[in-house]
């Protein structure tokens, strides 16, 4: 297969994995903060939106103390498990998700906060259970916002290049994302791969941000402002 359609796929698989880590934990965590007080919420607020302004190769190296064999963490899941994220694709989703979490998890919050709380309590008068509410009334009204949300950090978890690089390195086929495909494309002097490479990335990017504005217009240039 051409190394330009491999680095793509491998790309779309590791944003894949990367947003649905990032839906699943961006929802919980957007609707925790959005709904409950506890001390140190806002400390946590500004903690899970670090990665926003965050250096990426600083949060890739962040990773590389946890992640690494020679962390607890990671000597623990090498005994265990016989699992090492550093330098495979796992370790790129990883990467990825975090780097694109804030995306996530920002407008969650904001599009649970919007929802009307009155209807949440009409339907705990007519005796629904909390888990109910949740998914018959408040994700509904906060799912466009999570969508938006959501299709912007796919975006962002494509493009991907600090933290990935450190984690997970570029190793053709396996790791090599198109980000960190162009680069080496870049450094090896191979224009004419890496303009193949920065069309796909640029069209796939694009075509996320365009259904990103249809599913939720609106909230792209209010997300992207805030």
């Amino acid at each position: 297969m051409n190394p330009a359609w491999t680095a793509l796929l491998l790309s779309l698989k590791v944003a894949g994995w990367a947003t649905l880590l990032n839906l699943v934990g961006g929802i919980a965590v957007g609707y925790l903060l959005a709904r409950k007080r506890f001390p140190g919420r806002d400390l946590l607020d500004t903690l899970l939106t670090l990665p926003m302004v965050m250096p990426p190769t600083v949060l890739g190296y962040y990773l590389l103390v946890l992640m690494g064999r020679r962390s607890w963490f990671g000597a623990w899941l090498q005994e265990h498990f016989g699992i090492s994220l550093i330098f495979t694709w796992q370790g790129a989703v990883i990467a990825a998700a975090i780097v694109a979490f804030p995306l996530v998890f920002k407008p969650a919050r904001a599009a649970f906060e919007a929802v009307d709380g009155q209807l949440e309590q009409a339907a705990r008068v007519l005796g629904v259970s909390e888990m109910a509410i949740f998914f018959r009334v408040t994700l509904p009204l906060a799912w466009r916002g999570i969508l938006a949300g959501v299709l912007l950090a796919f975006a962002r978890a494509l493009g991907e290049f600090g933290a990935t690089l450190m984690v997970a390195g570029s190793i053709p086929g396996k790791t090599q994302t198109l980000s960190i495909a162009v680069y080496e494309a870049v450094q090896a002097g191979q224009d004419d791969v890496a303009n193949t490479l920065v069309l796909l990335t640029s069209a796939v990017c694009i075509a996320v941000l365009l259904l990103a504005g249809r599913l939720a217009p609106g909230r792209i240039a209010n997300q992207m402002q805030g």
